[in-house]
């Protein structure tokens, strides 16, 4: 049978942010909770090859600013003092 918790003393900021992440999440405050702290306590664990799989995957939907050769430039001018 799952247990009841009551929480006390939770400051302001973090109660309304839990509440925005809730309705964001379409879950009840009761709900986004219990998602949190399952996160922390039983967080999953993946692999590096699949953490960088899906950093890649993210790279390759973002519209690149700079290009390598724009970033090259400034760090070698920052190194010049320029």
């Amino acid at each position: 049978m799952p247990a009841s918790i009551t929480l006390k003393n939770i400051p302001d900021a973090l109660y309304e942010k839990l509440k925005e992440t809730a309705e964001i999440n379409h879950r009840s405050l009761n709900s986004e909770v219990i998602f949190c702290l399952e996160r922390v306590l039983y967080p999953v664990r993946i692999s590096t090859e699949e953490r960088l799989e899906r950093a890649r995957k993210i790279r390759a939907q973002l519209n690149p600013v700079f290009s390598e050769k724009d970033i090259m430039r400034a760090i070698k001018d920052k190194r010049l003092g320029l």
